[in-house]
């Protein structure tokens, strides 16, 4: 069968040479036949007659597709093992990323395809981003009550301002799922370097072995410790513990997470966007989540890069404008800051050196899956993206 436009082109040479009362019973046969407006039908012979002979009018509309599918797919596997990034933190890491792959022979790509990766401007990054899928989960429940110990302990006001490493914001993530009641998990989570370490129950105890161990594996001396109003935290033990290790410890108004602006957004995106809102009740889950806050932590340290807001100034009553400066991940924060010592810097570069994002991405996959499989909201998000 014919197509329209074999249908049209036949038709031309008799269209052309009819005269006015043929051409509209021309018109009205193929309106019939092609189901077409007669408008574009006139539009068609017109076309046809302007062309020249001999030439191949395919259709040549708009500009030729430069990033093609296959550098579409590069993109989508950077993006997955960034942990789902955005466009201008991913610019920054991308060349690490390839680097890294390559190194440990785990780059499948061509080069064509890596080098368009690698040429990718922010808006092209943006555009291509914002066609994947990407996994929304859904509110939990506050697990915040009143404490005492207030007076002492006081209350930071205003934002902070560039400190230097040591001040860190604290909280508690809770795995509760819909069940507020009985022992299920805690996650501990600190700022600036991200510290991670979990706990079966929100107890003053756990919390203060949390914080110490995660003091002892921190690579620059605590100066600040700034957590919630909880009792958690705010108690005798944590603060006995501060006076010991000279750390000093302040608190944000009760019921104002925006004092934790920084921290309240590290909750969604290094514990919930890889836990969901599951529960954790019983030891060999917590193990399992043990293991993967441990990748979790060096994997979002060394290769999650993030903006920090430089400026922020008003445009009308309503209405702010920021501005940021250039993503980097925490690790390189680290190596650039003056007031870290040169031997700790040494350590960790030489740490780093023998880090690999896909490695420790596929590891998190795998231990965020297993304990949590019975769980089906999870593991119909997982399967559905086929990752975290």
């Amino acid at each position: 069968m014919a197509t329209k436009h074999e249908v049209i082109r036949e038709e031309l040479g008799r269209y052309l040479a009819a005269s006015k009362r043929q051409k509209g019973e021309i018109l009205d046969r193929l309106e019939k036949t092609l189901y077409m407006h007669r408008k574009a039908i006139i539009r068609r012979f017109r076309v046809l007659q302007t062309r020249k002979e001999g030439v191949d009018w395919t259709d040549r509309r708009g500009r030729s597709v430069y990033y093609g599918k296959d550098a579409t797919e590069v993109l989508r596997e950077i993006w997955e093992i960034s942990h789902e990034c955005c466009a201008e933190r991913l610019a920054e890491i991308r060349a690490e990323y390839v680097s890294k792959l390559k190194r440990d022979g785990m780059w499948k790509h061509s080069d064509e395809a890596t080098g368009k990766l690698l040429a990718m401007s922010i808006g092209t990054i943006k555009s291509r981003l914002s066609s994947f899928d990407r996994v929304v989960s859904g509110g939990g429940r506050c697990m915040t009550k009143p404490s005492s110990l207030k007076e002492i302990i006081p209350v930071r006001r205003g934002p902070w301002e560039n400190p230097p490493p040591g001040f860190l914001e604290a909280d508690t993530v809770a795995h509760c799922g819909n069940d507020a009641s009985g022992e299920f998990a805690y996650t501990d989570i600190c700022l600036t370097w991200c510290f991670l370490k979990a706990q079966m129950t929100k107890d003053k105890r756990p919390t203060l072995e949390s914080v110490n161990a995660m003091f002892s594996r921190s690579p620059f001396e605590w100066t600040l410790i700034d957590p919630d109003s909880g009792s958690e935290f705010v108690n005798w033990h944590l603060y006995d513990w501060c006076l010991r290790k000279r750390v000093s410890m302040t608190r944000i108004r009760p019921g104002m997470k925006n004092d934790h602006g920084h921290i309240e957004q590290k909750n969604d995106k290094n514990v919930r966007k890889f836990a969901g809102y599951v529960r954790i009740d019983d030891e060999k889950r917590l193990a399992t989540w043990k293991k993967l806050l441990d990748r979790l932590e060096v994997y979002v340290n060394h290769f999650l890069p993030s903006m920090k807001c430089v400026e922020k100034f008003r445009l009308n009553i309503s209405h702010f404008s920021r501005r940021y400066d250039k993503p980097m991940t925490p690790y390189r924060r680290f190596m650039e800051h003056p007031a870290i010592p040169l031997a700790a810097k040494e350590k960790m570069s030489a740490f780093h050196e023998t880090l690999n994002p896909k490695i420790l991405h596929d590891d998190i996959l795998k231990l965020c899956t297993s304990p949590f499989s019975s769980d089906t909201n999870l593991a119909l998000r997982i399967v559905r993206r086929g990752g975290f």
